[in-house]
């Protein structure tokens, strides 16, 4: 007996690619950025829209919106190196592993600004998941934006992320056409 690498019965006709419209290609430039930073579409919509309001009032829309994501407290902890995921980031933020300017918060959302400290609660390393941080941060790079006191396990953001360094996965003007409509 043969065995085939196919199922049983008639065997279907393959379509070649069809052309995806403008709408597709937007629709799929937004997921990838939404995506890339773990958020829900409620969440992203909100992002997008906030920008779109002071798009008259702001130079570069696109930055803007980096720079709003960026400073979740969840991508900070992600880009210090505190987690090895965003998703991870959110976890161990929402069970109150970390401080803002020595207070404890557990929401993943929060708005980091210049000079603001983060820090991890005194008692949170010793948790399974900060094991071998110290070791891991070592061979971590830190964004240019951000400071970190790896003896400490702190850091303080020194400045504000750029688009050039970010780099995302998705064209930005795109989105912005997507939530134009």
């Amino acid at each position: 007996m043969i065995k085939k690498s196919y199922p049983p019965g008639e065997k279907r006709k393959r379509r070649g690619r069809r052309n995806i419209s403008e709408y597709g290609k937007e629709l799929a430039e937004k997921q990838k950025l939404k995506n890339w930073y773990n958020l829900k579409e409620k969440q992203f919509r909100k992002y997008v829209k906030e920008v779109l309001k002071k798009r008259g009032k702001i130079e570069d829309a696109g930055s803007f919106l980096i720079k709003k994501l960026e400073s979740r407290l969840d991508n900070v902890v992600f880009r210090m190196g505190f987690a090895v995921s965003r998703a991870q980031a959110r976890q161990v933020i929402g069970h109150g592993h970390f401080l803002v300017n020595g207070k404890k918060t557990n929401i993943p959302s929060y708005q980091v600004k210049k000079g603001d400290k983060i820090a991890l609660v005194s008692g949170a390393s010793k948790k399974a998941v900060f094991q071998n941080l110290s070791a891991s941060l070592k061979k971590h790079n830190v964004p240019s934006w951000i400071k970190l006191d790896i003896k400490k396990l702190e850091g303080e953001i020194s400045g504000d992320p750029t688009l050039k360094e970010v780099v995302p996965p998705a064209e930005i003007s795109a989105i912005f056409e997507f939530y134009s409509r």
